[in-house]
């Protein structure tokens, strides 16, 4: 009997902070835009006056590419940043799915361009387009990757600081 009571006090302790969980309030999901065309984002980084920032990352296997998502894009203090400074734009280099053609080319032109060797790479950029030929030229600003030495839980500090190193030469221009 002692032990159905102990169980049953278990199991009730359980689900009753299990509920007690489920009904505080959660963290509010913070919602970048982020864009996979480079058109797309060469026609709002050209309306708004805002440069590109280009994201490089294996999205289903890089695991640095989903830790800087975690530990960077994710926090309030860039998701703030992002949206007063920058367009964002995606480009993935999956391995377990496949992406559309064109899609997949736009992402390897950029590469080459970008000279990207690893991931995640961040650029901050503007684009230029021929009318002519329908061809992008770039105009790399600075890039980021993962802030290393960062210490744990600041990770997000050093990247923005970073970045804003870079976009203060874009002011100074």
């Amino acid at each position: 009997m002692k032990k159905i009571g102990a169980t049953l006090i278990i199991l009730f302790t359980f689900n009753f902070f299990s509920y007690a969980q489920l009904a505080l309030p959660l963290a509010p999901m913070h919602n970048l835009e982020w864009h996979s065309s480079l058109q797309e984002v060469h026609e709002l980084s050209k309306a708004t006056h805002k440069p590109i920032f280009a994201f490089f990352t294996g999205s289903d296997w890089c695991g640095w590419c989903k830790k800087l998502q975690r530990d960077v894009f994710a926090k309030p203090e860039f998701v703030e940043w992002a949206s007063k400074n920058v367009i964002l734009l995606e480009l993935d280099f999956p391995r377990t799915k496949q992406l559309p053609p064109d899609l997949a080319q736009q992402n390897s032109g950029m590469q080459q361009a970008l000279k990207v060797t690893g991931y995640p790479t961040c650029w901050i950029l503007f684009t230029a387009k021929d009318e002519a030929t329908n061809n992008f030229n770039l105009a790399p600003v600075g890039s980021l990757g993962y802030p290393q030495g960062a210490e744990i839980g600041n990770e997000q500090i050093k990247f923005l600081n970073d970045a804003n190193k870079i976009m203060s030469t874009i002011k100074q221009n």
